[in-house]
């Protein structure tokens, strides 16, 4: 599947030149030249890292890239900007940025950076076993159990439960869903959704006092140990 790039710059010239190179390279790239409209798309999907202006109109870089971190979103995140004194790169790496890169800058780098921050994130997240309290998912024998009973799943089922361990304790949207979970990249305007979303919470739940996986309404679903 291709690496999804988010590039958040409000200047068109530089945006086309970032996002022509990275499509040339086999990424996806999703642009958007406001903070508000930064923070909604880094929040509602997900991508492999996020290329992000300081100096963008709505809401500047760095308080986009404080309001990730503080809603626990881990994507990796350059920072741009044309202030290159070490005192603002270090303000936007104790922001929550994970590179920077002072402008003009050079593709050939910027891709580099990119590539690095990609590849430690994935050397880092590499898991055999997710949890969440008593429920355990072996991703290597592709075995569930909840309180050392067997939980018996679909591979859908499995895969929908694989995303939502991964992002436990945060409200996952239907657009995620449809787009991690199933790849599409519409609203098919069925019920497949709820559907899965049934019977997994009937796999999960039958049997146990405790619900693990709660609906926010207007919002999605989160799977977590708190109600």
């Amino acid at each position: 599947m291709p690496r999804r790039v988010l590039v958040v710059e409000d200047d068109s010239s530089t945006a086309d030149y970032i996002a022509k190179g990275l499509r040339e390279e086999g990424f996806t790239v999703e642009h958007v030249g406001d903070g508000r409209d930064a923070l909604y798309l880094a929040t509602s999907s997900e991508f492999d890292a996020i290329v992000m202006d300081r100096m963008i109109p709505g809401l500047d870089g760095l308080t986009v890239v404080k309001a990730l971190r503080a809603a626990a979103v881990p994507t990796p995140i350059l920072i741009l900007s044309a202030m290159g004194h070490l005192d603002e790169r270090v303000k936007g790496l104790r922001a929550g940025g994970d590179d920077y890169l002072t402008k003009p800058f050079g593709f050939s780098e910027l891709h580099a950076r990119l590539e690095n921050l990609i590849r430690r994130r994935t050397e880092k997240t590499v898991e055999t076993e997710l949890r969440c309290g008593g429920l355990v998912m072996d991703l290597l024998t592709r075995k569930v159990v909840r309180d050392g009973r067997p939980i018996e799943l679909l591979p859908r089922e499995f895969k929908l439960l694989e995303f939502l361990l991964r992002n436990q304790n945060r409200v996952v949207t239907r657009v995620m869903l449809l787009e991690r979970v199933w790849d599409y990249r519409f609203d098919p305007h069925t019920s497949i959704i709820d559907t899965h979303i049934s019977r997994l919470r009937k796999a999960l739940e039958t049997g146990f006092d405790k619900p693990l996986l709660h609906t926010v309404r207007g919002a999605g679903y989160r799977l977590s140990e708190e109600p």
